[in-house]
């Protein structure tokens, strides 16, 4: 239960005005806190701390300084102290009217430890009238600190770090491409093209790929044909679709002859505009800019044609050095490289792990999901490959998983060395959080834009810092122990519930945030189910939850004080 507590100060000091240098135990009742109940938030305990002074309450010549203190078994954090005067003294300090009295605050701040959980706050008092010390009696105002943001270290035991990831295809398109030139107004195949070396390695690659069953995979050849951009449309026309067909026919007796089956697809471009405004471009051809001016000024092809015509300085150039180039057939050969299978790679690395690839060893760690497998795998990737940084960023992650802060940190380090990577610096920022040093972990974030589950990472970053609003935003829909943190910090109950209900692998923090919600949310059953899972789980939450202030109101509860004994 929630007690409110109503300032303190100035009963006492009454009181002490009146009767010398005594002063009679001051109620709570006199002070208020906000929080009513203390809560740490960003390793901070903050306190607004008013007071009523009532009317001829303090003395004209009273001086009193309020000091607040938070206590627990063996320890105490003193906080910054605020002096109130009486309207006669002479001094700089907040002054309270003698007749009317008035409301005051001060505020305080203390740094978390984990005692104050099981904590009293007080306010300690230093007196005097006129030269006189006066006596009062420190009081008690408030039970506790709510620390619920503190289970943020917990939480980012099970936080989602980011792989680097491999680039292992098995199957890749390829493609080779080869072409024909045609003369001028000429649909032939000429037999001088035909011995050139480039249609030979061409036939020489189809080939080669049809015979490679186990590596390649021969899909289709593509057939496209064109005619430059002069001579008309009509004419152009008929001449690019028969270059197509001579060119069919040239490649469909080839493959007969080599007794290779395979789809010959075709196609053909009357007049070749995209080309010519690309060898332009690429050209040192004078005046090329009033070239491609023409191009974009008209779009309709005999105008495109009469007007290039007319910049006669250059007319020449173009017809003996761009014109011929767009005379042609182009054949493509598509194909694919066909690596190995799951199978084969997980049988290669068994036996023989150096014919794999970089790209494969790391692939082949995906293929378990054996933790203490994919460290092997990842160790002899390191060993083959020292220069690539991924295998050392996802050994860190594996020692983060298993709890190994200091081991998975040095081996993101040594990631960051070789590869500054943005998943790296998001690794990194996680181990920062979790070692307490919010400074890093920005420094960090601001370098790990793009990795996997970045958002995620600054959610916990927020709720570091105290901004649960944004770290409910950040996470977004995620299904993470931090995600459901952030909405019951953020008082998103609902929310917090359907979170916690989607977490895929829930642990002991996920039970023992349940517990939280239901104490939240007035559900006794809900308290008490998550409480003994999560005390099952991992028996240090007994000892956790038997101080915790989320529970107050169960302290006294039977069946919690067996779950926390």
């Amino acid at each position: 239960m929630i007690k409110k507590f109503y300032l303190p100060l100035i009963a006492a000091i009454i009181v002490a005005f009146t009767s010398c240098n005594k002063m009679g135990e001051l109620s709570p009742e006199y002070f208020k806190t906000n929080p009513e109940v203390l809560e740490a938030v960003a390793g901070k305990v903050p306190v607004t701390i008013s007071a009523t002074f009532p009317e001829k309450y303090l003395k004209k010549k009273a001086v009193v300084e309020v000091v607040p203190v938070l206590k627990w078994n063996g320890g105490e954090a003193v906080g910054a102290s605020k002096t109130f005067q009486g309207e006669s003294v002479e001094g700089n300090d907040q002054s309270v009217p003698y007749q009317v009295g008035g409301t005051y605050s001060m505020k305080a701040v203390f740094d978390y430890v984990p005692e104050m959980a099981k904590s009293e706050l007080y306010l300690r008092f230093n007196a005097k009238v006129g030269k006189k010390t006066v006596e009062i009696p420190e009081v008690k105002i408030a039970d506790g600190v709510i620390a619920t943001s503190e289970l943020l270290g917990n939480a980012l035991a099970s936080a989602n770090t980011a792989s680097s990831l491999d680039a292992y295809q098995r199957i890749v398109e390829q493609k080779q491409e080869a072409q024909i030139k045609f003369l001028i107004q000429q649909a032939n195949v000429r037999a001088s093209e035909l011995k050139s070396e480039e249609i030979k390695n061409f036939n020489q690659s189809v080939k080669d790929v049809n015979a490679d069953t186990k590596g390649k995979a021969l899909k289709n050849i593509e057939v496209s044909a064109y005619a430059s951009p002069d001579g008309g449309v009509k004419l152009n026309t008929g001449l690019s679709e028969k270059r197509m067909d001579n060119t069919v026919s040239y490649l469909n007796k080839q493959l007969k002859k080599d007794k290779i089956e395979t789809a010959v697809d075709s196609e053909y471009t009357a007049q070749d505009w995209d080309g010519f405004q690309k060898l332009v471009a690429a050209s040192n051809i004078q005046d090329k800019e009033q070239i491609l001016n023409v191009l974009s000024m008209y779009s309709d092809p005999e105008q495109r044609e009469e007007a290039i015509k007319n910049i006669s300085s250059v007319y020449k150039t173009l017809a003996d050095e761009i014109l011929p180039e767009l005379r042609r057939a182009r054949l493509t050969l598509n194909y694919e490289l066909i690596g190995r299978s799951d199978d084969e790679i997980k049988e290669a690395y068994k036996n023989e792990p150096e014919v794999l690839s970089v790209e494969e060893l790391l692939y082949a760690a995906t293929l378990t999901n054996d933790a203490a497998e994919k460290e092997d795998i990842y160790t002899t990737t390191t060993k083959r490959f020292a220069n690539d940084y991924r295998a050392y960023n996802n050994l860190g992650e594996l020692e983060y998983a298993k709890g190994n802060y200091d081991k998975a940190e040095t081996y993101f380090k040594k990631a960051a060395s070789l590869n500054n990577a943005p998943e790296v610096n998001m690794n990194l920022a996680l181990v920062s959080l979790v070692k307490g040093d919010k400074k890093a972990a920005e420094v960090y974030m601001g370098k790990a834009a793009g990795s996997d589950k970045f958002n995620e990472t600054m959610g916990n970053v927020s709720i570091a810092n105290g901004e649960y609003e944004k770290a409910v935003s950040n996470f977004g829909d995620s299904k993470t122990n931090g995600a459901a943190l952030a909405q019951i910090l953020n008082k998103d109950y609902t929310k917090a519930k359907n979170t916690l209900a989607g977490v895929a692998t829930p642990d002991a923090t996920t039970y023992y945030l349940s517990a939280i919600l239901g104490a939240r949310t007035n559900n006794t059953t809900m308290v008490m189910d998550n409480l003994k899972v999560a005390v099952e789980k991992d028996a240090k939450y007994a000892k956790v939850a038997a101080t915790d202030m989320e529970f107050a109101k169960y302290f006294n509860n039977s069946d919690f004080q067996a779950l926390v004994k």
